[in-house]
């Protein structure tokens, strides 16, 4: 019964002054708000991120062209290539680990169909890069292996070169011209959006590596190879032989190429957004301090406006702990109203951020908790000070003072 009637007395008090105890919780409504908010941001531009992510297909592997030294020249990352299709075969043909490879060469033409011309992507891969890739055709399909021996004429062409060359027409069976050289088209490819470069994936010429490195780019060295491992525990045992491998190729050449894996690309994409989510977290967390010291002022005044009443309840037989449990009730009240009521406005901000501004926002339950036990620990800590305070008044002195 004592700490039930402690109970109502804190909370008779604290309605006695609902505009300050409202506004003495309005910092805690702030952090708690922010941290929701921030969090939650976060979390769906993780989300967005590992979507696109996803999107590059599963298990993957890339070599790219690394450092570059000809004749004296010397290139660097990029500048150059020196892979070869014999260095896919070897991958292919060595690594037990490697479930499919593509050689790809890539250049930006302006091809033309129906009468309408398009400047996109042209790729020459290998058949295996649709299945690296997870990337199935809307209608058709794609060409084989026989194309890329025989240097086939054939194209797959992506949602956005079908819709800007053939406009409610069926592009199947018609001719694409690459460079003025007529091309089959044999499929068209399913819509996956843009990336996390923000690039239109869409926005594609797929054909054989041998038609493009010999008809339309004119070139004998690869772009880079895909590589899809064949499992996510064996990626980085495969990209390490992949290393050795091409490593092995060069007879001790200092290596002119790069091997990463889709593990790494996601790291490297996320990290800009983890620092951001960090330093907004601070922010909210100083709030929350910030709140934290305004209900320890405001506490404190308290007790010096009640003293008063303090020392006549100590004086009709309250025990100081009475008193102590009253004021910190008081406190833990105010940051858990403050800390409940901050995270309805973390999560309506959050919609309102969706709403208004097209972001992705994933509100996790798990901050819901920690946020209010936060703000909860919050009033315990900086309520205590006070609370103790007054229940260490001398009663006498209280009653005197005015």
């Amino acid at each position: 019964m004592r700490l039930a009637n402690t109970t109502k007395v804190a909370l008779r008090a604290l309605r006695r002054n609902k505009m300050r105890s409202l506004l003495t919780a309005l910092g805690l409504i702030i952090g708690v708000a922010a941290v929701i908010a921030m969090q939650s941001i976060g979390n769906g531009a993780k989300s967005q991120i590992e979507a696109q992510i996803a999107s590059l297909g599963q298990n993957v592997i890339t070599v790219f062209p690394g450092n570059f030294t000809s004749g004296g020249m010397r290139s660097g990352w990029g500048g150059a290539s020196s892979l070869t299709v014999e260095d896919a075969e070897a991958i292919a043909r060595e690594i037990p680990g490697a479930l499919a490879v593509s050689c790809e060469s890539r250049s930006r033409e302006q091809v033309l169909a129906n009468g309408l011309n398009w400047n996109t992507q042209v790729q020459g891969e290998s058949p295996d890069y649709l299945q690296i890739r997870a990337w199935p055709c809307a209608t058709g399909g794609t060409f084989s292996e026989q194309d890329v021996r025989s240097m086939a004429k054939v194209a797959v062409i992506g949602k956005t070169v079908a819709d800007q060359l053939f406009p409610n027409q069926d592009p199947l069976g018609q001719t694409l011209r690459i460079r003025n050289i007529p091309f089959k088209i044999v499929g068209v490819l399913s819509a996956k959006g843009f990336n996390l470069f923000g690039q239109d994936q869409d926005d594609v010429v797929l054909v054989p590596y041998s038609s493009h490195m010999k008809r339309v780019a004119r070139r004998t060295n690869l772009g880079s190879i895909l590589v899809q491992a064949v499992s996510a525990e064996q990626i980085e045992t495969v990209q390490q032989q992949i290393n050795d491998l091409l490593t092995q190729r060069r007879n001790g050449r200092e290596p002119d190429f790069t091997v990463r894996n889709q593990v790494e690309f996601a790291q490297m994409a996320t990290a800009t957004s983890k620092t951001m989510t960090i330093l907004l977290l601070v922010a909210a967390v100083v709030s929350l301090v910030v709140g934290g010291i305004g209900i320890m002022n405001i506490m404190l005044v308290s007790v010096t406006e009640r003293t008063r009443e303090i020392g006549t309840r100590l004086a009709v037989g309250a025990h100081g702990r009475d008193v102590l449990v009253q004021f910190l009730l008081e406190s833990v009240v105010l940051s858990g109203c403050g800390g409940a009521i901050g995270i309805v406005v973390g999560i309506v901000a959050s919609r309102l951020i969706t709403h208004f501004m097209g972001w992705p926002v994933i509100v996790p339950p798990v901050w819901i908790l920690i946020s209010f036990g936060i703000s909860t620990l919050v009033g315990v800590f900086f309520g205590y000070y006070p609370a103790r305070k007054a229940a260490q008044l001398d009663p006498i002195e209280a009653l005197r003072f005015e």
